[in-house]
Formats: C-alpha cells, structure tokens, sequence
C-alpha cells in the first residue's frame, strides 16, 4: 500500500496509464509532455516538482525513467524519492526493464505508439504536419524519410485500457503513411501498479530524504538501496 502523503510526478502520456489504477487520495503533478525534447529543462522541472511535492507529502513517485539522464542528479528533499529503474517510458508502458529490451533486441528498428502519446500529438504523423506546414510537402517527405531510415517497424503498445480501437485506426495510418509494418505489442500495467502499491526492490531507485539520484543507480551497484542488479541497456533510439 502507499504511505501516507504520496505524490505522484509525471507527464501525461504515463498519467494516462496511471489515472485508472491510481489510489483513491493520492495526488498528481503532470509535467509538459515537451520538457522531454531538453533534458536539462525537464530536470529542472522535475526537481521543482519534486521540492514543490515534499513540502505536503512524504512519497513523490516518479513516472520517469533515465529519459535521456534528465533524472540523474534530482535530490530527495523532505521525501523519499522513487523512480522506476528504466531507460524511458517504453519500458513503463511493457511492464518491464527485460520486456522492452526483448522487444529492442528483437526488432531494433521500431517506432512505438500508446494512447497517451496519441492524445499528446507527439508522434512521427504531427511531426510530419509541422514539417509541410514549414517546409512545404516535398522537403517535409523528403526530411522524413532522412529521419526514418532506420525504421521498419511501428507498434502500438496495447496497454489493455478501453477505447483503443480508434488509437490502433490511428498507428496503422501513420504505419501506412511511412511504409511501415505495423504491429501490436502487448503492454502491462505491471510495472506502474508496483511503483503505486510497492513493493519498491531492484525495479526501482529510492531515495531517502536527502539523498541525489545518481547514474550508477541505474546502472550497475544501486549505491542509494544497496542493491546489485545487470547493466541498463543503452536507451533506444526511437523515443526518449
């Protein structure tokens, strides 16, 4: 069960998985989705967030992973902190660390979609509407096919929340705009019960009040909970 006073942290596309489970009391502080494309920002935003969060609550959860090192370094003040000990919200939205990096390693050329990401307008297909808008629709085509090169595959992440149907409509467009295989890859909610419910072992980061957040937490020795978990595998290049 959650202590007493928890926040939970995140952006709206890991809130959209959370909002159905999330235990009655407990509040939420949603950051802007587009803090992701400057680490440094949302670093910053995330430790005001997190300062913000202690002054009421004794527990701030984190919807983050790694992304892009954007928590590395965050400290603990006046709360525990605990974090899922991922690379980035992909793996969240599969359950686990090992699920996404089976999925990576099996076909590393794919470009991943959820509902979340859908309703934020952060995908390849509102990338590519900016880009005629500016650019016009020769070089925009153009720019994406530069971008996508390395791309085969698109997967729509079912995360077994209702009203999906539209959403897969919606991948398998953009997977036929760009002349990619589409796919469904079978999502969990595993990993985002364990961070609300507990408990909070060698999946997560925790942080004592006081303590910072390093990169070797995630990576080999959890120097915070002392404990000894595998190499983070390197963060996948589709999304951050």
């Amino acid at each position: 069960m959650l202590p007493n006073r928890t926040t939970v942290v995140a952006c709206a596309t890991v809130l959209e998985e959370i909002a159905p489970i999330l235990p009655e009391g407990t509040s939420c502080l949603e950051l802007d989705f587009g803090l992701h494309l400057k680490p440094a920002n949302l670093k910053q935003a995330l430790q005001e967030a997190i300062d913000e969060a202690g002054k009421t609550a004794d527990t701030v959860l984190l919807g983050y992973g790694l992304c892009s090192l954007a928590v590395v370094g965050l400290k603990a003040n006046n709360c525990t902190l605990v974090v899922p000990k991922v690379d980035d919200c992909i793996a969240i939205f599969m359950g686990s660390r090992q699920a996404y990096s089976t999925q990576a390693g099996a076909e590393p050329g794919t470009y991943y979609l959820t509902k979340g990401w859908i309703e934020v307008s952060d995908t390849i297909w509102d990338e590519y509407q900016k880009l005629i808008e500016r650019y016009g629709e020769t070089t925009a085509q153009r720019m994406m096919r530069l971008m996508l090169k390395n791309y085969t595959r698109l997967a729509y992440i079912d995360t077994g929340q209702r009203d999906q149907e539209r959403y897969r409509d919606y991948a398998r467009m953009v997977a036929d705009a760009f002349q990619l295989r589409y796919e469904e890859v079978q999502g969990s909610s595993r990993l985002i019960e364990k961070l609300l419910q507990g408990p909070w072992d060698d999946e997560f980061v925790v942080a004592e009040p006081g303590q910072t957040i390093a990169y070797a937490d995630f990576k080999t020795t959890n120097r915070i909970a002392g404990n000894t978990f595998g190499v983070a595998p390197a963060p996948h290049p589709s999304q951050t």
